[in-house]
């Protein structure tokens, strides 16, 4: 539980205080936490450098048991991303340190130079993710997370904010959630596990939902989806969500990719190339869990939610390299690698919804390509598209959110390197370069008309060491920024 308070800290009887302390400039509006900071300052062990902390007991100017002083740097430095990471760090501290209540003094946005409620937001969100432990396969549970955090802030601003925690409890439930899926082993997801799963979360929370199983993706034509899947034990499906309040007016269609496990099919990957694949149905997760989000936060806006689900594996059955399949589109595809699986079962889910559902905007979230981990790293996510409006208003949510993305190319001319001499398109390239932006103009094709982004999110999706407020696995990255983004298309 994570709440927003207003109470006589002289008074009030606090097992633990977290004060975040600025080296060279005083950030508190309250006397007695300043006059606190200012003891610790005293000790030469604490300089309030970032990542520096320490604690005090029995201090007379407040009544909390033991008060944990800690750095946040210099004040120019000092943004939400700090601020975000300062509580997902002293979450974790004090989870290590087997604590089950803390509270957290909110600094002064005026002497931050914030708004309040990004200054409040962006801790909660910190304290709230950084608060998610993922251990359901441990027998031995080693640290529990807190059972309560509450903020503290001087009245009377509480009532002005409180719609805050909230709102980022669920939000921050919808990272967690897709998280979760992501980190999950492929055993316990396959594409009929990872169906049953997303459609249960939704029918939860009233969401309409739709399963297209393998009969009437046939009978649909769904070519290159099936190609995909054909080598698989496993049924594939395409689950479609949908969030519609009354008198919503336009459309907004979220495409995830979700290739529950990719071995690369007939051209199988490197056994180090196969490890943390199960995280290739990570846009599947963040699509079902941001609809999900959406439904509980009760929005006015119109979604459609497109989540193809296979499995991709080697075996008799399976699509071989030079096969010729056709899309739901109608358009030929030659494979030229059974390893570019995930544009094929985008493609046509994208053009099922552009057919069925004709929305204004379409974002498709996928770990596509390792070539744009090799361009922005693992921490950014790429945005291709030719709307500029579009992707300036991701890469703001982006920002916001901290889960950042930068714009990419599409240059008409390389979609020169996707021509067959057998077939409409050919799924792989032929030349080795720029392999992001090829795979972006291949979906490109699939688009018609329609408003359209694709966010590479094959860096950011998964983190093997975590960070400040993610644990290694499953990140949720595209949640938050999605939940930022709708209400502002």
């Amino acid at each position: 539980m994570i709440s927003l308070k207003a109470v006589d800290l002289k008074t009030h009887k606090i097992d633990t205080l977290i004060v975040p302390v600025c080296e060279d400039n005083n950030i508190h509006d309250d006397r007695n936490v300043i006059a606190v900071i200012g003891k610790a300052l005293k000790l030469k062990e604490f300089k309030a450098e970032k990542g520096e902390r320490v604690t005090l007991y029995d201090v007379k100017a407040l009544a909390a048991q033991r008060i944990i002083c800690m750095g946040l740097g210099k004040l120019e430095k000092i943004d939400e991303e700090v601020l975000r990471s300062f509580c997902g760090t002293a979450v974790n501290r004090c989870i290590m340190a087997g604590l089950e209540k803390i509270w957290v003094a909110v600094p002064s946005a005026e002497k931050l130079k914030k708004e309040l409620s990004d200054v409040v937001e962006a801790m909660m969100e910190g304290a709230c993710l950084g608060n998610h432990i993922f251990d359901k396969y441990k027998k031995e549970k080693k640290r529990m997370p807190l059972k309560r955090i509450d903020f503290w802030i001087k009245p009377p601003a509480t009532g002005k904010l409180r719609k805050i925690a909230p709102q980022v409890r669920t939000v921050c439930a919808g990272t967690i959630l897709a998280r979760e899926w992501i980190s999950m082993p492929s055993n316990d997801k396959t594409p009929e596990r990872f169906t049953r799963s997303i459609v249960s979360q939704a029918r939860r929370y009233g969401l309409k939902t739709r399963v297209l199983r393998e009969k009437e993706l046939k009978q649909n034509k769904f070519g290159a989806l099936l190609a995909v899947a054909a080598g698989s034990r496993s049924k594939p499906s395409l689950v479609m969500l949908e969030h519609k309040p009354p008198r919503a007016k336009k459309t907004l269609a979220l495409v995830g990719k979700g290739v529950t496990f990719d071995s690369g099919g007939l051209n199988i990957k490197t056994g180090g190339g196969m490890a943390g694949m199960k995280a290739d149905m990570s846009g599947a997760a963040v699509v079902a869990a941001t609809l999900i989000t959406q439904a509980r936060l009760k929005t006015r806006n119109h979604i459609i939610g497109a989540i193809p689900i296979v499995e991709n594996m080697p075996s008799g059955t399976a699509t071989r390299p030079g096969d010729i399949v056709r899309s739901h589109a109608g358009k030929t595809i030659e494979i030229g690698n059974t390893d570019a699986e995930g544009r094929l079962i985008l493609i046509d889910a994208m053009s099922y919804v552009v057919k069925k559902h004709k929305p204004a905007v379409m974002i498709d979230l996928a770990t596509l390509t390792g070539a744009c981990v090799v361009a922005l790293g693992e921490k950014i996510a790429g945005v291709f598209t030719t709307d500029d409006q579009l992707s300036k208003a991701i890469q703001a949510s982006g920002n916001k959110t901290h889960e950042r993305c930068w714009p990419m190319p599409l240059p008409e001319d390389y979609k020169e390197l996707l021509k067959s001499d057998f077939a409409d398109l050919n799924n792989m390239p032929s030349a080795r370069w720029g392999g992001a932006i090829t795979a972006a103009l291949f979906l490109s094709e699939f688009t018609g008309d329609t408003r359209w982004a694709h966010i590479d999110i094959a860096g950011p999706a998964y983190h093997k060491k975590g960070n400040a407020y993610c644990g290694p696995g499953g990140t949720g990255f595209g949640v938050r920024l999605l939940c930022d983004l709708i209400n502002k298309l």
